[in-house]
């Protein structure tokens, strides 16, 4: 945070007055960043939704961008660190967070993540996370408790840190026992590692990914997509307001590419929102009909439609029920999973997710699947995927779709199709990408999302 630098003749009031203006420079920020935890740890709303509808997005309104920037990065950093976060905690509250303390939790949280994940400067962290405190009065008669515990997390916090587990602290029980399941202990500890570094920005570009790498001083992924490390307005970045790119993980840039020439092939997108995919198949000449059951998003997806200047047709509509006037040529269906390949972009995911989420989900993901193959005309593709890392989301779905279909038949892929390594293939010819996949020198350039892909064919 910046800081005035005092000067010889200032008197104690002044130097006083100027601590003060500095340190409320930096408070709307922590207490929006405050705000997001809330938002998400107790009223189990998703980040990206907190930031843009809740109480905490109505004060971000107010703030500078580098400060909007500040309070998304405390909060997202948090909810990435957050197990080893409540564990320094715990060292220095033997009996827990006191009941009826209002928002103190979170506000320790915060300034906890900053003390130790963000190397921010002690005295302002400790002196802004008690002043949030006198400010509520639930939290008011505990200023000194954060005071305390806060002074003796900046002493001896980082050794606690140092000895800690952080792939393991910082993944949900739950998730680490169905990794250990799925893809054993060695790849469940690289997975929850790479699931700590926030990803890079991926961009997929209508056309010459190379000149647009030098461009954006970024790199051209062998997959084709664009990677660049970015963590301001994408906005303001060159080719957004042209339409000449959107922003897109590289792993899931890969399911629309498995269709292959789409030219005049007249394609629905289920569950299209926001579009990425969408975008690809128009691109690349197919005549798109978006489908997605929330208004909202299909607006957001149709606004991106207008700015990179392609045509598609969009639907309000469950697509589970659904149906054009005559079969399509092919389809695709995003289906709605647990999102647990894509932590790497959303750590809040951990915090509001559960097995019992996988059960409801697995259960939409076979009725849209089953439709989907309805859609088809004789001959006609479908491609099934989902960003994340359970096998009943992916794998086992097409497994039970197949042995109940037997007018379906798998299409194996091959790396070839996309310029990727061989091991992103699946015994069975699936995709499956791990958040650890495509590494780098510099680890914050590392990773895609974890994502699955299956191609079907209807004889």
């Amino acid at each position: 945070m910046a800081r005035s630098t005092p000067t010889s003749q200032e008197s104690g009031s002044e130097r006083s007055r100027r601590a003060t203006r500095d340190y409320n420079v930096g408070l709307p920020a922590r207490r929006v960043a405050v705000g997001l935890l809330h938002a998400v740890l107790a009223n189990r709303q998703p980040l990206d939704e907190a930031l843009v509808s809740s109480r905490a997005a109505r004060e971000m309104v107010g703030l500078a961008e580098r400060d909007r920037g500040l309070a998304r990065a405390i909060a997202s950093t948090a909810l990435r660190r957050l197990g080893q976060i409540d564990d320094v905690l715990g060292t220095f509250l033997e009996k827990g967070v006191p009941k009826r303390s209002g928002p103190l939790r979170d506000i320790l949280r915060a300034a906890v993540c900053q003390l130790l994940f963000l190397d921010m400067p002690a005295h302002a962290v400790i002196d802004l996370a008690v002043t949030q405190c006198k400010r509520d009065r639930n939290a008011r008669h505990f200023d000194k408790l954060a005071n305390a515990v806060l002074r003796r997390v900046d002493d001896r916090g980082r050794k606690l840190v140092a000895a800690q587990d952080a792939a393991r602290l910082n993944t949900p029980e739950w998730l680490w026992a169905r990794l250990i399941a799925a893809y054993g202990e060695d790849n469940t500890r690289r997975i929850a590692e790479a699931h700590l570094q926030q990803a890079p920005l991926d961009l997929s570009v209508k056309q010459n990914p190379d000149d647009w790498a030098k461009h954006l001083n970024g790199t051209a992924l062998p997959t084709g997509s664009v990677r660049i490390s970015h963590s301001g307005s994408i906005e303001k970045l060159k080719g957004f307001a042209s339409g000449d790119w959107w922003v897109q993980d590289a792993a899931a840039a890969l399911p629309a590419k498995l269709f292959g020439n789409v030219a005049n092939k007249r394609i629905a997108d289920l569950c299209a929102a926001p579009g990425g995919k969408t975008a690809q198949l128009a691109q690349a000449g197919a005549q798109v009909t978006a489908v997605d059951a929330s208004e909202k998003r299909l607006e957001r997806l149709a606004g991106n439609m207008d700015r990179l200047g392609l045509k598609v047709e969009t639907v309000c509509a469950d697509a589970g029920a659904w149906r054009g006037e005559q079969p399509f040529d092919a389809v695709l269906l995003d289906a709605p999973c647990t999102g647990t390949g894509t932590l790497r972009r959303h750590p809040d995911i951990a915090h509001l997710k559960s097995e019992q989420d996988l059960a409801e989900l697995t259960r939409l993901q076979a009725r849209l699947l089953r439709h989907a193959t309805s859609l088809l005309q004789p001959g006609g593709m479908l491609v099934y995927c989902t960003c994340s890392l359970e096998r009943e989301e992916g794998n086992d779905q097409i497994t039970d779709l197949l042995s109940e279909s037997p007018g379906m038949r798998r299409a194996p892929i091959e790396s070839v199709e996309f310029n990727g390594p061989k091991s992103w293939i699946t015994d069975e010819g699936d995709l499956r990408t791990l958040p650890f996949d495509l590494p780098a020198d510099d680890t914050g350039m590392s990773g895609v999302d974890g994502f699955f892909a299956a191609r079907l064919v209807m004889n």
